[in-house]
């Protein structure tokens, strides 16, 4: 049981949101999306985007409220609603979306000092993962220090890293000209952006990857101060984290044109800001980079460790990952994390390309919990649970609960059946740490529609192996 001094307040949980959410995309966002589409596809991307991440806000919030005894969020809520194997199956994935993404994290930091320091050159120079190396076992032991002492270093970075980027929507408001920003609204002059709406689905690819991290309260659930906090911490912090993200995107789209902005090199709001202010901007939004990737990497190390230790606590997860130290910091599971993220540092060295295609891979691993998410709030208002005096408020949540679902059955769709086959080369190994919790509970590994479920990642894994060896498909 966790102490009462140990436990996060309202603050603490946004800025987890926040900063698991504000990490490098945002840094990179002019360009990733001018690549993709024009100022108006921009618009209708940003307005569908917008309307489908909320209602999954939403369906966080009110699971979190309606659920208060499911500690753990994501992972937890597929296990309830579609058994023991779909619940193992939405902790793995995201377990392994999140330490990947450290790497990614890890690596773009030291990009960016390559900025100052020449030495780190892309960030998979050999100086960039000793350095990197050096700040992960950092951070490891400041974790191993408590949840509460690292929650509020978090909140701190996360505020910190909030200045250079209100300083870029002031000057960029300032700078803002309407007649570059509506001039070839559409892309007309561009047709291998394709129509509006390829356009707009594309751009809408990347932003997905920008919202990942507004499932970060319901993580840490078990440690809150107030149940009901969750879902304001996810709510608040989701629309905040929106504001900021199209602001920085369409105001860049009134400084540089289309074309401009795509050829960027990232982070590309530093050379925005350059062309502003001159080279002091692209100074002050790198070192804000900085800052801000210091506390991603700070959120996503507590939520990497988190998430083990939460679904080992319901035996979701073997035995071993729920050892606490005395600061009640999950320490096997931080200690399994951290361990694989210095193996893929390593990996790096020798294989960049490799690490880009299974950062993406891993981003689209996190998909699959947001739907079990969604589909378990459908499922808790079609079956009225938990609404037994208040249909009027069931059918509002049915709604938002199927936009929901539907919008990431879409995201799933658009990320492809290729990361869908080659996903199921990381959750089939998963199957030995499901059985081992289940024999120390004395049960039976799977049952019958788990087996049939089971048998289908194994051929989705055999596919993607033979696709890798025949070259159809590729890392």
């Amino acid at each position: 049981m966790t102490d009462s001094t140990q436990k996060l307040k309202l603050g603490a949980l946004i800025a987890l949101v926040v900063g698991s959410m504000v990490g490098g995309g945002i840094f990179s966002l002019p360009q990733n999306i001018a690549a993709s589409a024009s100022a108006g596809a921009t618009l209708i991307g940003w307005l569908i985007t917008g309307v489908g991440m909320l209602t999954l806000a939403f369906v966080f919030q009110t699971l979190a409220n309606r659920k208060p005894q499911l500690d753990g969020g994501v992972y937890v809520y597929a296990k309830a609603g579609f058994g023991d194997y779909m619940g193992f199956s939405s902790a793995w994935g995201y377990w392994i979306s999140a330490w990947i993404g450290n790497v990614s994290y890890m690596v773009l930091l030291f990009s960016t000092l390559g900025y100052f320091f020449p030495v780190f050159g892309e960030g998979n120079t050999l100086a960039a993962i000793i350095g990197a190396s050096v700040v992960l076992w950092l951070l490891h032991f400041l974790v191993l220090r408590g949840i509460h002492e690292a929650a509020f270093i978090n909140t701190v970075t996360t505020i910190a890293k909030m200045v250079p980027l209100a300083l870029f929507i002031v000057l960029a408001a300032i700078a803002f000209k309407m007649d570059v920003y509506t001039a070839d609204f559409w892309g007309a002059s561009n047709p291998e952006l394709g129509s509006v709406m390829d356009q707009a689905r594309n751009m809408m690819l990347v932003t997905v990857w920008v919202f990942i991290g507004i499932e970060g309260a319901s993580i840490f659930s078990a440690r809150a101060e107030k149940r009901s906090d969750v879902g304001k911490a996810t709510v608040a912090g989701f629309i905040g984290v929106l504001l900021l993200l199209v602001l920085v995107n369409l105001l860049s789209q009134g400084i540089l044109a289309q074309a401009q902005l795509a050829g960027l090199k990232n982070p590309s709001m530093a050379a925005v800001l350059e062309h502003v202010v001159g080279p002091w901007g692209a100074m002050l939004i790198s070192i804000g980079l900085i800052v801000s990737l210091a506390g991603a990497l700070l959120s996503w190390t507590l939520l990497c460790a988190e998430i083990l230790f939460a679904s080992a606590s319901d035996h979701t997860m073997p035995e071993f990952l729920r050892k606490e130290n005395v600061n009640k910091v999950p320490v096997n599971a931080l200690w399994l994390s951290n361990g694989l993220i210095q193996l893929f540092l390593i990996i790096t060295l020798f294989n960049d390309a490799t690490y880009l295609k299974l950062l993406y891979l891993a981003t689209s691993m996190i998909l699959v919990p947001y739907f079990w998410s969604s589909a378990y709030a459908v499922l808790l208002a079609v079956r009225g649970e938990t609404y037994e005096n208040d249909a009027g408020q069931r059918n509002k949540d049915l709604l938002i609960a199927l936009i929901s679902t539907v919008y990431a059955v879409w995201l799933v769709y658009a990320a492809g059946v290729q990361y869908l086959l080659l996903s199921a080369l990381l959750y089939a190994p998963g199957a030995i740490l499901f059985a081992k919790a289940k024999r120390e509970l004395g049960q039976q590994v799977f049952t019958g529609v788990e087996k049939l479920i089971f048998l289908g990642v194994l051929i989705g894994a055999g596919v993607a192996a033979y696709g890798l060896y025949a070259g159809f498909l590729s890392l």
